[in-house]
């Protein structure tokens, strides 16, 4: 019986990648030394493991960026118009964090590659870009590169690659008449390629992570399965190849699953326990299993006793020599280390595990399953117990309430075109009403006063005269330059999640849980460990300072219930849709403060709503159900005259729009801009009935847009949405940017909404539409 992981979190237990690269793309530090960071953590990483009791310590699971992104660039899948960046700049590394985040100097203004959430996790990845009849090359040798420095680091470890079919359906095909999966065959050599060179330096295992096996497949995704893995084992008779799947069961797909001539199959047991059974009565005599029984998404501890009876069970149908014990998933969605929470609750603390302890559940499993360690198992099941029994978590007022709700208590008083012929006369907007998504840059003095604060360098009222002032600034250059509805910047707040979770009942946070959402980009996320209720507002005290410092609109600015819970590392405990509802309610009471105090425009964030969704299609109304409805429970509380917002970003929405529309928001706002629109269809298509705010400017990169450039998105915009439903605005917050180029982008956003304006009364007046 052998132990792996997966993959492994590559930030750096204190961020040092997130650091370094932000340094890098500042000027600060030179490639070299961003290398150099790159190895010191993979170095560790290995180790750890290795010296933890991991039989098969994986490598290629770091990224400076992105695992998907680096597949693009060692495939040679890389679009032509970065193909300048190659020749001017010279540098691989350039060239990588240019698809990534776009490229603007030397001469050249090249836009960024698409980003889309990975399946249902929080997690970004850059969007491959295909042709028909592309042609591949190995371009980066960074698989081999990563192998062999875990050699010279005395490890013999496990390549994890993304599986040549899960890679294209991750893509994205840019020109009509052809199937992505046709370029199986063009991209199989490059995937040959590699493993030869794998082989010759003395691989033994690789790790192909196909987690397209657990979604919905046509027809013609099973045969591209079937083929490719049929051709690797014709290559490679002798190469273990191990084929991950995670986040979800096997199900319809297993008969080709276990079909596949590999010698094992990663089957997740946290997201889908109940395939277990029918997995072991599939498996064939020559497929070895690994069960993933650690939760790699959650910081649980694990049930030795539950994951054991798994181990055991399959030991008795498949033998001890065909198992294999693993986390479910890369753990590069769990925090590094809970050894550097110093502060927290040690009651709660005790039912915690991070990647690093997940690691040791994974060897003390192996070793409770040959029956050594007996005394661990007990000690585990005693934090299992007080878990359960625990006074922290209850709140019998919070479960009925819950039970309270009523289906008055989720909808609007009247249809949106009653309440949005109130909210003009009320609000007076013009045409192509401009706005941003809520935050703005925080800058490193903003978070240095967080810091000085928490440290007791500045008491109460010298911190709050700093943020007033920051905000009254704010304020003041939104109405300079013309902005329609403003914000306050949210320079009080740390993360658009954690801000809220430290308000409420049943939060817990950690001083050093970061987990990677994209590229530089780490969040902490919060625990939720209790039932959830609101003792205090949140945000009233901000928004009416706001709005008392000018003559316009300042929006409230919330997050949803349904992001809430995404976001946040969720107590198991009860189903999702309990806890989802007992926020719901906690932002219905904010949201309803906020009204009393004379906001008239309030924006809830929903940005992770479709992330939720189960992977099977079969599985969806029952989550959008929930999800929706808990929206509306925290919107619905308020006048016709009140102007509900949400906001959405990376998210493909077709096969949604309906739900969305359930919503009932009063104005939506998206990200756009990356996709050139194209995500507008899905709303046109349907023919939505609310307000629409497709984001014009693209903010995950420092790039900054024309005022051209906006004004051609909105010419998209108009052509697919009557202009009277559209608002102008970025993709999303504006926190992780810096002030010069936010500055140019929106006066350069304003005067593309004054164009935009100016041109349609001009068409209008040309076909004599008014007079």
């Amino acid at each position: 019986m052998q132990t792996h992981i997966l993959g492994y979190p590559r930030i750096g237990s204190n961020r040092e990648l997130k650091k370094a690269c932000e340094q890098y793309w500042s000027g600060k530090i030179t490639l070299q030394q961003l290398q150099t960071v790159s190895k010191n953590i993979t170095t560790q990483n290995w180790k750890l493991q290795k010296e933890a009791g991991i039989d098969l310590v994986p490598c290629n699971d770091f990224s400076f960026y992105d695992q998907v992104l680096d597949m693009s660039l060692v495939v040679g899948a890389i679009p032509k118009r970065y193909h300048e960046v190659a020749v001017k700049s010279n540098s691989e590394m350039d060239l990588y964090f240019a698809m990534a985040r776009g490229y603007q100097k030397d001469g050249l203004d090249i836009t960024a590659m698409e980003m889309t959430k990975w399946f249902d996790t929080n997690y970004h990845y850059i969007v491959p870009e295909f042709y028909k009849n592309q042609e591949f090359k190995l371009f980066s040798n960074k698989i081999i590169n990563e192998f062999e420095g875990a050699k010279q680091a005395g490890v013999k470890a496990k390549p994890v690659i993304i599986g040549l079919v899960s890679y294209l359906l991750l893509g994205k095909e840019k020109e009509e008449g052809f199937d992505k999966l046709d370029l199986a065959k063009n991209l199989l050599p490059v995937y040959i390629e590699i493993l030869k060179d794998l082989e010759a330096r003395g691989a033994e295992w690789i790790q192909f992570d196909e987690p397209f096996l657990v979604l919905d497949l046509n027809e013609k995704a099973k045969e591209t399965f079937q083929f490719v893995y049929k051709e690797l084992r014709k290559q490679f008779p002798h190469l273990k190849i191990l084929v991950a799947t995670y986040f979800d069961g096997l199900k319809d797909n297993l008969s080709l699953a276990v079909s596949l001539p590999v010698c094992a199959l990663h089957i997740d047991l946290v997201r889908n326990p109940e395939q277990l059974d029918e997995v072991l009565n599939a498996v064939p005599e020559n497929l070895s299993l690994s069960l993933g029984v650690v939760d790699g998404r959650n910081i649980w501890k694990n049930d030795f006793e539950t994951s054991l009876n798994f181990i055991k069970k399959a030991i008795d149908k498949i033998g001890t020599d065909s198992v294999l014990i693993a986390p479910s998933c890369s753990l590069l969605h769990s925090p590094c280390d809970l050894d550097l929470e110093t502060n927290l609750d040690s009651e709660i603390k005790n039912w915690l595990a991070f990647a690093k302890q997940k690691v040791d559940e994974v060897v003390m499993l192996k070793e409770l399953a040959n029956g050594n360690a007996i005394e661990k198992s007990e000690e585990n099941q005693k934090a299992i117990a007080s878990r359960k029994t625990s006074k922290l978590i209850h709140n019998e007022q919070v479960k009925q309430r819950v039970n309270s709700v009523t289906e008055k208590d989720a909808q609007r008083e009247n249809e949106f075109s009653i309440r949005k012929t109130k909210q003009q006369k009320v609000l007076n907007l013009p045409l192509f009403p401009t706005t941003t998504i809520g935050s703005f840059p925080q800058t490193t003095e903003v978070r240095s006063w967080r810091a000085k604060f928490k440290k007791g360098e500045l008491n109460a009222q010298q911190y709050d005269t700093l943020l007033k002032e920051e905000t009254e600034k704010t304020i003041r250059w939104q109405e300079e330059i013309g902005i329609d509805v403003l914000v306050h910047g949210e320079f009080e707040r740390n993360d658009m999640v954690e801000y809220f979770g430290e308000q409420l009942n049943g939060f817990v946070f950690t001083k050093n849980g970061w987990v990677q959402s994209y590229g530089s980009r780490c969040v902490k996320p919060p625990i939720i460990f209790g039932d959830v209720s609101r003792p205090n507002p949140m945000t009233v005290y901000w928004s009416k300072y706001a709005q008392s410092l000018t003559e316009k609109w300042v929006k409230g600015m919330l997050t949803g219930p349904v992001t809430i819970l995404q976001w946040s590392f969720v107590r198991n405990d009860q189903p999702r849709s309990e806890t989802c509802k007992q926020i719901a309610l906690a932002i219905r009471d904010e949201v309803s403060d906020l009204e009393n105090a004379g906001i008239k425009i309030i924006q809830i964030d929903e940005p992770a709503i479709r992330e939720g969704l189960p992977l099977r299609k079969v599985d969806w109304q029952n989550y959008l159900k929930w999800a929706v409805e808990s929206f509306r429970i925290a919107s619905t509380g308020v006048k016709d005259s009140t102007q509900i917002h949400t906001h959405m970003c990376y998210s493909e929405f077709n096969d949604i729009i309906q739900n969305i529309a359930d919503m009932d928001a009063d104005v939506i706002t998206i990200e756009c801009s990356r996709s050139q629109m194209e995500l507008l269809d899905a709303f046109a298509e349907f023919k939505y009935p609310n307000e629409i705010g497709p984001g014009v400017y693209e903010i995950h990169s420092p790039r900054v847009p024309s005022k051209e450039e906006m004004v051609e998105l909105l010419r998209k915009a108009e052509a697919v949405i009557p202009a009277n439903q559209i608002w102008v605005n970025p993709d999303c917050g504006l926190k992780t940017r810096h002030w010069d180029e936010t500055r140019k982008a929106l006066e350069a956003m304003v005067a593309a909404s004054k164009e935009a304006t100016i041109a349609y009364l001009q068409e209008e007046k040309a076909n004599n539409h008014w007079l």
